[in-house]
């Protein structure tokens, strides 16, 4: 047990362990309310089968992300993104999140016109400034962008990565952005990890966690035949509004209610 010197300094300093929102003193706290609700709804497997309840997944807006509105070239020229072939990770990498082997393919295949654009940046640390040191020739950074524009920025995209490594993080983790790329009915690039292979089916071109050769091989396949990639695009986008739209998820939150 801590002295009470120590506590204090945890409590009271700026920096100090119990200052942190997820330290393990408040998430065993809050777990122990998880048997006194009424419902209990998780938004992937890894946390049904540790909590029980019921599965309900992040639902996305698909009236606002909706392909028909958007124009690809129009978006690519208006971000200065037209003379490159984009891949996109809307979002803030870690390390867990497997961007370093999407860099890692994209120096394999060695293509000048190939990038990958990360939109949002990472606000936690200076993991953002270690990519751009080592792979900054292949990276193309854009801001934090509000959700209102996300659609027209990830429009620009030819194919979305989710290149998830095989950690818990990632396991415990529905990942947002590739709901992105499905409602906009985008390609998409995403590993084996977790509850990705169930949300994609079918629709994208999954590949085994931590293998920048399987994704190299993965993003020559779309670029060679981009119109079958596009196909596999729409299908992505009606299994997105089948199953992760926000009408989807009142309909299992309606049920939850009534019981």
């Amino acid at each position: 047990h801590p002295s009470l010197k120590q506590l204090a300094r945890d409590i009271l300093k700026p920096e100090g362990a119990l200052r942190q929102p997820d330290h393990p003193f408040y998430l065993k706290w809050i777990e122990s309310f998880v048997s006194k609700a009424d419902r209990v709804t998780l938004h992937n497997q890894f946390l049904k089968k540790r909590f029980g309840g019921t599965y309900l997944p992040n639902g996305k807006d698909t009236t606002l992300f909706d392909p028909n509105k958007y124009d690809p070239e129009v978006s690519r020229t208006r971000y200065g993104l037209s003379d490159y072939k984009i891949l996109m990770f809307p979002g803030a990498p870690r390390p867990y999140k497997g961007v370093e082997d999407v860099l890692i393919a994209l120096e394999n295949i060695n293509q000048p016109d190939l990038r990958l654009v990360i939109v949002g940046g990472s606000p936690y640390d200076d993991y953002d400034r270690q990519l751009m040191e080592r792979w900054g020739n292949w990276i193309i950074k854009m801001p934090k962008y509000p959700p209102t524009v996300m659609p027209e920025i990830v429009a620009a995209a030819h194919i979305i990565v989710v290149p998830q490594r095989d950690t818990p993080e990632a396991q415990a983790q529905f990942p947002l952005k590739l709901t992105d790329g499905m409602a906009m009915a985008k390609p998409i690039i995403a590993t084996k990890v977790g509850d990705i292979p169930e949300i994609v089916g079918d629709t994208g071109y999954l590949v085994n966690p931590s293998s920048p050769e399987q994704i190299a091989a993965q993003i020559e396949l779309i670029f060679n035949d981009l119109a079958t990639a596009n196909t596999k695009g729409m299908k992505a986008r009606e299994r997105c509004i089948k199953y992760y739209s926000i009408d989807a998820m009142a309909s299992i939150l309606s049920e939850l209610i009534k019981i």
